[in-house]
């Protein structure tokens, strides 16, 4: 069962390994077949500290020994020992439980265990003088490994050739840009946003920064758990602590307050607390989640976190980017532009040109596509390159001291002169193209900024296809209230035009973001603009904090190195397989087959799990709200507690375990609104006090009357049956085919057991009087619980105005401070 209590794992154990001398291979050789085999016996493999799914071990332990089946079987232990067999009835649900959440726990694991193995991350290792691409788990310390742009580096090393630049926010919080020449350290964990080097592995395994700090943060931290989960923990927890002490007492006033027999205190104590435990809300809530997870991925989406599908059905602000979300990853080099005709003409460009992206890597869908515009001859080399940055917004190619080119942003390299050339550039922007500036540069590529005279030479103009399924998407997005906000590099009136030609709402209010220089205005621009431009990494993840602070629910989508820190920061972060391995290992959930229209059966799919969970939650509270309230009072006026567990469990199983299993499965797009365990309570409370009500009346007239108590113990479990099917019925509309059997066959199936199989449930034959009894409390049902309906209508819409208030004063608030 996927949500049983935790087991304590074992801390990670430092192994003892025979030790092997550090040896620094060739860059072009690296490792001989005998070195690796030699450290992997040894025990210097680059393993992960824990396994990405439990093990059968686990799953069978953490669902057999868990704080509630302990105290069913003690309950069950003290039924046997007053000889009263039939109250075991409820037995066979708890072990039906354990049975069914181990069988469906090993299922999931074993659909996550195929994808997970499908997506392990891999890398470029250099073995016996070839590249090979292996898992990065099969990888030895002193591996000679290849790490270029987009990579996460998954083992601390040294660089032993090449330069990179890297990116150490996710360890050490700072989103800086740190150049890595040979000599300099890679600590795991960071992720390379350009360049390429080759270096070679320290520390591997728990050896490694990332695993140490990961280890140190598990002993540290609790895992972050979504607010269903949360509402569900919280609610066993209070549930456990009151559950032995709540009997104790219980026990002492059924049989030394009121006089009865040990047999029938200990049989109404079982009742009372077998009532109070939400024995199959963790086993459908398991189920539900399960079975959402191996219908994703059956739609190729791979889940790295459980609560994510809960936080994607609540999702109200999705982020995406420009290329690869709206757009198809694959750019086009439409034209050039000259902005020097009098001294480079169009063929003196395409030279220079193709001398400059011959000395870069194709490293981005940029590159790949300048690449293969600028296919000329090769007549000179590059003795300094500055591979583009998403922070500084370009790139740059050094040929002598005299021929140093830039390549980027026009806004960005330009600066002040921007003004000269605006025109030009906004109306190609306005066209949706994807605009960069090719500029001589009388500098040098290490100074800080762009200092020297920069002489723009053209503008070379990019473009690439809106998805054809995009728009149909955007649609379905805003047909569910999900604002969508466009965050991107580019500039924002390309941005802007490709989103209106997309579909998406508000797509001409957009910002640069370059304009946004400090929090206050960016947590307003966050809330008022939907389209950002020229975003840098670091304001992204800003923007994505400003939108949670604003009360938003946000997904961020992305697949390149510089959506990494957002996707970290969002309560949902989506990643497409075929971007950077680095987004798709701190996504939430990866899409397998990198189709972004495929996110609309996603959030569907989170959508049917929680409504249907928060649904069938409600009929487990009927039970529980009803016995610990009724528990109280028999404590409070020292009544007998009326219904045994046998009692019970008939009440239990035709009312709210069959039917909950049924609705937990079905289709259900709704949108998820307000919390959960508020909202189950809101569902629950008219049937748990409607049953207090009618139970305590029957109480009462046994006490006036002086009924027997077999009688009245049967009148009260009719009647808390017919209470149990009103709210099932309430639960079920509106009603389809399928809820009209399911409500048949239940009542049918409840008058059955009641009639011919009274023995078993410890139900006693009635007399005309008694007859007369139940008829009146059974008519009374529907009018009490309609009442208890309407006035917590009244509340709830009371509560919900004052809420609307508040939000209203809180808006206007941040539109003064902006």
């Amino acid at each position: 069962m996927v949500l049983a209590l935790p087991v304590k794992k074992k801390k990670h154990e430092t192994l003892v390994r025979p030790k092997i001398k550090v040896f620094v291979a060739d860059p072009e050789v690296g490792l001989s077949s005998s070195q690796v085999s030699q450290r992997i016996s040894s025990g210097w493999v680059n393993s992960s500290v824990e396994p990405p799914t439990k093990t059968t071990g686990q799953i069978i332990t953490s669902n057999l020994f868990t704080y509630f089946n302990l105290v069913f079987f003690l309950l069950a232990a003290c039924v046997i020992a007053v000889g009263s067999w039939r109250n075991l009835m409820f037995m066979p649900v708890v072990l039906a439980n354990i049975f069914i959440g181990i069988v469906q726990e090993l299922r999931s694991k074993r659909t996550l265990d195929k994808l997970t193995l499908l997506t392990s991350p891999k890398g470029v290792v250099i073995r016996d003088g070839e590249k090979r691409t292996i898992n990065t788990e099969e990888m030895v310390r002193d591996d000679i490994v290849i790490f270029a742009a987009g990579n996460q580096i998954f083992a601390d090393a040294e660089v032993v050739s090449g330069t990179c630049h890297v990116n150490e926010a996710l360890i050490t919080g700072e989103a800086d840009e740190i150049k890595k020449s040979p000599g300099d350290k890679l600590l795991s964990g960071s992720f390379v946003i350009s360049g390429s080097c080759r270096a070679r592995l320290t520390r591997v395994g728990a050896d490694s920064y990332a695993a140490k700090l990961t280890l140190e943060a598990k002993k540290t931290k609790k895992q972050i758990q979504s607010e269903m989960m949360r509402s569900l923990s919280q609610l066993v927890k209070w549930i456990g602590l009151i559950l032995i002490p709540f009997g104790v007492v219980l026990c002492i006033k059924e049989i030394s307050w009121l006089g009865r027999s040990v047999e029938d205190g200990v049989v109404s104590t079982v009742g009372a607390l077998v009532g109070m435990i939400p024995e199959g809300l963790y086993l459908l809530t398991s189920l539900a989640l399960a079975a959402g997870i191996i219908r994703l991925a059956q739609r190729k989406t791979l889940v790295h976190e459980l609560g994510c599908i809960e936080t994607l059905a609540r999702v109200d602000t999705l982020c995406v980017d420009k290329t690869g979300t709206i757009t198809e990853n694959k750019m086009i080099v439409e034209d050039l532009s000259l902005l020097c005709e009098d001294r480079f003409n169009e063929d003196d460009i395409r030279m220079i040109m193709s001398d400059y992206v011959f000395a870069m890597q194709a490293d981005n869908d940029t590159m790949v596509a300048l690449k293969k515009y600028f296919s000329g001859t090769v007549r000179q080399k590059a003795k300094k390159t500055l591979p583009f940055s998403s922070a500084r917004k370009y790139g740059g190619v050094s040929f002598h001291e005299d021929e140093t080119y830039i390549l980027g942003a026009p806004e960005i390299v330009l600066s002040d002169d921007y003004h000269k050339y605006s025109e030009k550039i906004d109306y190609y922007s306005s066209r949706g193209c994807r605009v960069l500036l090719l500029a001589l540069y009388d500098g040098d590529l290490e100074d800080p900024g762009l200092e020297a005279e920069i002489m723009p030479l053209a503008l070379i103009l990019l473009t690439n296809k809106i998805r054809p399924e995009a728009p149909e998407t955007f649609r379905f997005f805003a047909r569910q209230g999900v604002e969508i906000k466009v965050i991107s590099g580019d500039n924002p009136m390309t941005v802007s035009e490709v989103a209106k030609r997309a579909g998406i709402e508000n797509a001409e209010k957009y910002v640069d973001a370059r304009t946004l220089d400090n929090d206050k205005k960016l947590a307003a621009a966050a809330i008022e603009y939907t389209v950002f431009g020229r975003v840098t990494p670091e304001q992204k993840r800003k923007l994505i904090r400003a939108m949670k602070a604003a009360g938003r629910t946000v997904a961020m989508t992305g697949d390149g190195v510089n959506d990494v820190l957002a996707l970290k920061e969002a309560d949902c972060s989506v990643a497409m397989a075929s971007g950077s391995d680095v987004a798709c290992r701190v996504s939430h959930i990866v899409l397998l087959n990198s189709d972004f229209s495929s996110m609309p059966s996603v959030v569907m799919e989170g959508r049917r799990v929680i409504n249907n969970i928060e649904r069938a939650a409600a009929l487990y509270l009927v039970k529980n709200i009803f016995s610990f309230l009724l528990a109280l009072v028999s404590l409070f006026f020292t009544l007998p507690y009326p219904v045994s567990p046998a009692q019970l469990s008939l009440v239990s199983s035709i009312t709210i375990g069959i039917p909950s299993f049924f609705l937990a499965m079905e289709p259900n797009e709704g949108i998820v609104k307000g919390k959960f365990l508020p909202n189950v309570i809101y569902r629950a409370l008219p049937g748990g006090l409607t049953n207090l009500v009618l139970v305590l009346g029957i109480l009462l007239f046994y006490i006036a009357f002086n009924v027997d108590a077999g009688e009245m113990s049967t009148i009260c479990a009719i009647v808390m049956g017919i209470v149990g099917l009103l709210v099932l019925h309430r639960t079920c509309k509106p009603y389809t085919p399928l809820r009209k059997i399911l409500m048949w066959f239940l009542s049918i199936t409840f008058a059955l057991c009641a009639l011919f199989l009274k023995n078993l449930f410890t139900l006693s034959p009635l007399d005309f009087p008694s007859m007369l009894v139940l008829a009146v409390f059974s008519l009374l049902a529907y009018p009490v619980m309609s009442v208890f309906t309407k006035w917590l209508d009244r509340i709830k819409n009371y509560f919900r105005a004052e809420r609307l208030k508040r939000g209203r004063k809180r808006r206007r608030k941040i539109k003064r401070k902006a």
